[in-house]
């Protein structure tokens, strides 16, 4: 009976999808005159002129790219309470992220729009997408078990609040929704992690869990948790209806073989969301893909940057009609949270056009190009996948970043490894990871031949806990909060190797 309901709720939803995947442009457009029409009052609009602004060029033209940094005056002034800067309704939550670049937080602004036109919306369209393709779907009978954030009142007002996104959708979800997810909102939003996590297996093993939903790496926290109270090996012995995990944040190929031994008895589905702070861009629509889907009418307008172009002083931006297959793209959003032309840092490709869709490829930060090799995100999860496989190996965390050449030797790459199984010949796996890297990037494999400029790549395998102790070392327990996999520098590598030592 409910899941009737919930398809004929859901009917007019996956129409309104049909339809942007069909005519991507126009529906942009639309979001984009919106924007500019909502926000035109606001100092910002002013400053811009948006009233005078009629096209996707003029836009470009006049509205300047901002990174963080660039847009933060305006973001401290909200965060002091002031209102109509940049947006025309009341701004009062903000999703904090430290990300992975720096140990500075950012604090991104949130409003009432952005919750219930854009992340609200976009995690009923990842229901509706799911029941789609298993219209006799049981999630609805039990509970959805989300592992969040916290959320603290802001330093900057009383009347301020920021925390983990997880927590801000939770703390602001409508009453009824708790009848659908567990734990209770006190566990869900407390701040210290470990006894969060302690906390959320007790409340929940009872439960009848349907669905579970968060980064992979903290859900596996969570879950060898709950199978140390239980001393059950499977999920499905604890949660029989169990059927869906949603993830996203980083990348599920490290974990997917974890997460299949966590069952003795079935298959669950597996559904990738892209949902970050600023907004929530992409959900996974074929479950027998790893392709997300962009979804274009959440209140966000898109422009893309080619990786090339990004490096100039005045970069050049492409909208969603002229972005082509395969190639690497730094994402520039404008949203009804009031972020205009923001480069949020990830890059993407585009795999599918009508429909667009696209997979995540790292971000603009996260890479190694000590020597011309520009190995980004993407190559290294590849390779690792690819060595895993071929050596039995599984890989529980990893970074790699140069060692950089001196008048004795060439360089080299550094590939640190905590592994939950190592594989029986370790030289073997860098043998499989260094030709599969090879594989993919073409100008790795240049500097690699007969190791005139990279020489064979070195590793060190850490031991358990270390990665988790590098996060708690520097509060990025829980949430969003993950490991970089590339560094072009070596400061992140040396604290986990310092860390290592020590333990």
């Amino acid at each position: 009976m409910i899941n009737s309901l919930i398809n004929l709720i859901n009917n007019k939803r996956i129409q309104q999808i049909e339809l942007f995947k069909k005519d991507p442009y126009t529906t942009q457009q639309n979001v984009l005159k919106n924007l500019l029409a909502k926000a035109k009052n606001t100092e910002f609009g002013l400053q811009y002129k948006f009233n005078k602004i009629s096209t996707a060029e003029e836009f470009a033209y006049y509205v300047p790219l901002h990174h963080y940094e660039d847009f933060y005056p305006y973001i401290e002034r909200l965060l002091k309470g002031e209102q109509n800067v940049v947006w025309n309704s009341e701004i009062k939550w903000f999703a904090k992220s430290s990300g992975t670049t720096s140990s500075k937080s950012k604090f991104i602004p949130v409003s009432r729009e952005a919750l219930e036109e854009c992340h609200y919306k976009g995690g009923r369209d990842v229901i509706a997408l799911y029941l789609k393709q298993n219209p006799a779907s049981k999630i609805f009978t039990g509970k959805t078990l989300a592992l969040g954030g916290s959320h603290k009142i802001s330093e900057f007002n009383s009347d301020i609040y920021y925390g983990d996104l997880s927590a801000v959708l939770i703390h602001n979800l409508p009453f009824w929704a708790e009848f659908f997810r567990t734990p209770n909102i006190e566990i869900a939003l407390m701040d210290e992690w470990e006894t969060k996590i302690e906390k959320m297996a007790h409340e929940t093993i009872n439960k009848n869990v349907t669905v579970i939903a968060g980064v992979p790496s903290w859900m596996m926290v969570l879950i060898k948790k709950i199978f140390e109270i239980t001393g059950k090996n499977y999920l499905d012995e604890i949660w029989p209806n169990i059927e869906l995990f949603i993830h996203g944040g980083i990348s599920f190929d490290p974990y997917r073989e974890h997460f299949k031994s966590f069952f003795k008895y079935k298959n669950i589905h597996y559904l990738e969301t892209y949902n970050a702070s600023e907004g929530f861009f992409a959900i996974q629509d074929d479950l027998l893909s790893n392709d997300m889907l962009l979804m274009l009418d959440l209140g966000i307008y898109y422009e893309f940057i080619t990786i090339n172009e990004l490096q100039k002083p005045t970069p050049k931006t492409v909208d969603i009609s002229n972005v082509e297959l395969n190639k690497n793209y730094a994402i520039v959003i404008s949203t009804n949270a009031g972020l205009w032309r923001y480069i949020i840092g990830d890059t993407i490709k585009f795999t599918s056009l009508y429909p667009h869709k696209i997979r995540i490829t790292g971000r603009t930060k996260h890479f190694i190009n000590a020597f011309g090799e520009e190995l980004i995100v993407e190559n290294a999860e590849y390779a690792v996948k690819k060595a895993s496989e071929k050596t039995g190996a599984i890989v529980l965390e990893y970074i790699a970043a140069p060692k950089f050449m001196d008048k004795n030797t060439t360089g080299s790459h550094q590939w640190i490894f905590e592994f939950e199984k190592e594989p029986e010949n370790m030289q073997l796996f860098m043998e499989e990871l260094d030709n599969a890297l090879k594989d993919v990037n073409s100008d790795y494999e240049a500097k690699r031949y007969k190791n005139i400029t990279i020489s064979f790549p070195e590793y060190v395998i850490v031991k358990k806990g270390t990665f988790y102790q590098w996060l708690k070392k520097n509060n990025k327990l829980g949430g969003q909060h993950k490991i970089p996999r590339l560094e072009n520098e070596r400061k992140i590598v040396e604290e986990i190797l310092k860390i290592n030592n020590t333990l």
